[in-house]
């Protein structure tokens, strides 16, 4: 496992991820989204980027009508006047907003003002989301289920430091029933890679399983741009279910 990844690394199930950096030249802002799953319809998708989307897609439809479409196939990341990704549809939300606003933290609250936490009983997965604004400012953002039933909503402003990353999740990374959602402020990660295929290979890597375990991963994303404000993107995509094809074939 690479060195300055074990907050990652540790975790056994922590669902969805979004990390959002510099990468270690200090050229490359850096946002990684990426997907664990347990149950079969969890399991069965990929990522795919579609013009300036990267979309979460089913592989299987019969296994994915056993969930909740809606909160299985989404925009995981639009590239746009700047980046925003998410765990959701609220992704469109905040891509609407990069526009108007040069503040990450306002676009976020702006953005999300009508989404709540996800109607999926009993785990009521939060709403992880994200976005970059310019190549100095970024944040990431978190809206948990409340003792009360209400929607807390948590907005983080996150540095863009040379070689690091800030990760939030959506559980906490315990593999148990019913998981715990993630708690705290966003983790701090550490890079050493400086180009998106090397990184997307790092965070794969980081979430493989224990000897004997079950493995978890479904898909990693990583987008690097050198220059957000004039739209230059460079994507890499991992998909497991592709990588046990190549094995099988």
């Amino acid at each position: 496992m690479r060195a300055g990844l074990e907050n990652l690394a540790r975790r056994d199930y922590p669902g969805r991820i979004i990390v959002i950096g510099r990468d270690n030249t200090g050229k490359n802002v850096f946002v990684i989204y990426a997907i664990t799953g347990r149950s079969p319809s969890s399991q069965a998708r990929k990522l795919s980027r579609e013009g300036d989307t990267l979309w979460v897609n089913t592989t299987e439809e019969e296994i994915l009508r056993q969930g909740k479409v809606e909160l299985l196939v989404y925009p995981a990341i639009c590239l746009s006047q700047g980046i925003a990704v998410s765990n959701g549809r609220q992704t469109l939300d905040i891509k609407s907003r990069l526009a108007h606003s040069q503040n990450p933290s306002e676009i976020l609250a702006l953005a999300l003002s009508s989404w709540n936490y996800e109607p999926d009983p009993p785990i009521y997965t939060p709403r992880i989301s994200g976005c970059v604004v310019t190549s100095q400012r970024a944040a990431l953002s978190i809206i948990k289920k409340g003792e009360d039933g209400s929607s807390v909503r948590n907005i983080f402003e996150v540095p863009l430091i040379e070689g690091k990353g800030w990760m939030i999740s959506t559980y906490q990374g315990e593999n148990k029933d019913p998981v715990e959602p993630f708690s705290g402020e966003p983790q701090e990660l550490e890079f050493d890679q400086d180009n998106p295929n090397d990184m997307a290979e790092a965070v794969y890597e980081a979430l493989a399983p224990r000897e004997g375990e079950k493995d978890f991963r479904v898909a990693v994303a990583c987008v690097f741009s050198p220059g957000i404000d004039v739209g230059e993107f460079a994507v890499s995509i991992i998909n497991r279910i592709e990588r046990i094809d190549d094995q099988n074939g």
